[in-house]
């Protein structure tokens, strides 16, 4: 162990190094609370998405590096701002009209609108529980709605209307003129109608610990801070939940990145110790846009899913989190077959490699072996020639290629084919351009098929590839890129694909001789 805590010290993999910030905190005496808390907030106005996964996954990949690096006990925590007023009514849910009557109330006081729970904020929780227990997180669950009433937010709620002034001039310096005149950073529960309030408040009260404000119709009440009588305003209530839990570490996209001095300060004017932050980059879809949960933009996780396995999802997520991404359909194959790839390296890496390696984050020290004896490109392209309806099709090729593969045995290959599958008919097919050769094309092509007649070499990969390699070579084609290029469009209707000999072992000797004959006769073109 306490090689791998050397060889994590020094280690640039990001987690590591986000971790070994963390541990700084306490470099003098361990935390008061006894644990390092790790924290992730979600705003449960909508259904649990992508950049949920995310950020839990990412958090939680750090939260493992500093169990190497350190034995203090950790803590993660997932806490739901359910007490924040529904502003909106989500135009992918049923009962719109009953919603809309529910506007401004907190999420847990809207009734379900899937009438399967007490309220829409309990709906929408629970989902997000069976979302993370279904990844296998580790965490505890916070409700917005249970830590402001409980008692548990008091006395940070009490040092607020203390520090009143202060908090408030925080806010203040971020706001136009217009909205200061009316800003609180107290949003009061009106006792008869149960709605948020946006409001002045009138006076605040640091003896009794009250507020006093007009409510719309112009009455005036006067409520006690403490007990979900009020929630604070979302910003200053980052910084207060960093207070009252002593939360050590929280991450969130590039969109809060102007707000962690407001976050930090406030933090600290209410008695907390400002956490260590890590800024994402965010996501974007296939236009290059910010992907939105409420636009629709981009690939949801079950979207990923349908396609691909959720280590794939994972090994995407660990990429350079703080580069902007486009997260599209079209990145799934690379991320599969890349993520198999680092499998298969870490076996025979040393130490700091392993550490540095994207699966040991997703895995710990249970990293599998990958058993994908097909990259999921060369499934893809043996879906697009063998117009697969079916992951059986598939089957058919990868047992002729490696006999002792089968689905009972490798279920992982098993569900892969039937991903590919799946993305070939709904993303493959529909792009296919088959084009006609040219003379130059037509005559390489040509002595390709005439040495595959001759060949009695067997399906070994490389040996194909060297023959492919060497018609291109012999047919003059400058860059020799262009000769692969070539067969991917004229043979699979595509711009770019597999290493071409790996393929004609998969694919086999005759039905890639039938293939060319095909493209030959101009029946591929046509199609």
């Amino acid at each position: 162990m306490s090689d791998i805590r050397d060889a994590a010290m020094s280690s640039k993999a990001w987690p590591f190094e986000e971790a070994r910030r963390v541990l700084k905190r306490y470099e003098k005496s361990p935390p008061e609370k006894g644990y390092v808390l790790f924290e992730t907030g979600y705003g449960p106005s909508g259904l649990p998405h992508i950049g949920t996964f995310g950020e839990v996954l990412r958090t939680t990949m750090i939260r493992r590096a500093f169990e190497v690096i350190s034995d203090i006990p950790t803590k993660l925590i997932c806490f739901s701002d359910d007490l924040d007023g529904m502003r909106k009514v989500p135009g992918n849910v049923p009962n719109q009209d009953m919603l809309q009557e529910h506007l401004q109330m907190p999420l847990t006081s809207v009734p379900d609108p899937f009438e399967q729970f007490e309220s829409f904020g309990d709906h929408n929780n629970a989902m997000l529980r069976r979302f993370l227990d279904t990844f296998g997180f580790d965490y505890e669950f916070y409700s917005a709605t249970d830590f402001y009433k409980s008692g548990q937010f008091d006395e940070v709620l009490k040092r607020a209307v203390e520090r009143y002034d202060d908090v408030m001039k925080v806010m203040l310096k971020s706001l136009r003129e217009e909205r200061r005149q009316t800003y609180s950073i107290f949003l009061p529960i009106h006792p008869e109608t149960g709605r948020v309030l946006y409001v002045p408040m009138k006076h605040v009260d640091a003896e009794n610990y009250t507020v006093t404000f007009d409510d719309e119709g112009g009455k005036e009440w006067t409520l006690p801070v403490t007990g979900g009588n009020v929630k604070l305003q979302w910003k200053p209530d980052f910084g207060a939940r960093w207070a009252a839990l002593g939360v050590d570490f929280e991450m969130y996209g590039k969109d809060h990145s102007t707000n962690t001095p407001i976050y930090d300060r406030i933090c600290e004017i209410l008695g907390g110790k400002k956490p260590e932050h890590f800024t994402y980059e965010l996501f974007l879809d296939d236009k290059g846009q910010k992907i939105s949960k409420s636009s629709g933009n981009g690939i949801s996780i079950d979207e990923w899913l349908s396609y691909a396995s959720t280590e794939s999802l994972a090994y995407f997520m660990f990429q350079k989190p703080k580069t902007a991404k486009r997260m599209y359909f079209d990145v799934i194959p690379k991320a599969v077959d890349e993520y198999h790839q680092q499998l298969r390296a870490y076996a025979d890496q040393d130490e700091k490699a392993r550490l540095a390696n994207p699966v040991y984050h997703i895995h710990g020290h249970n990293v599998p072996q990958s058993n994908m004896v097909v990259p999921f490109a060369m499934l893809l392209n043996l879906a697009s020639v063998s117009g697969a309806e079916s992951k059986e099709t598939l089957w058919g090729f990868i047992q002729r290629y490696a006999p002792e593969t089968n689905a009972e045995s490798n279920p992982d290959m098993d569900a892969a084919a039937g991903f590919a599958v799946r993305y070939y008919n709904d993303f493959v097919k529909p792009a296919k351009v088959y084009r006609a050769p040219t003379d130059q094309e037509r005559k390489a092509l040509e002595d390709l098929k005439s040495r595959l007649e001759a060949w009695d070499g067997g399906l070994d990969a490389e040996d194909l590839q060297t023959m492919v390699f060497a018609v291109g070579k012999e047919h003059k084609f400058e860059p020799l890129r262009d000769w692969f290029k070539a067969l991917y469009e004229v043979l699979l209707g595509a711009s770019q694909g597999p290493r071409f000999g790996g393929f004609i072992a998969l694919y086999g000797v005759q039905e890639t001789i039938a293939l060319i004959d095909n493209a030959l006769a101009g029946k591929l073109a046509a199609a």
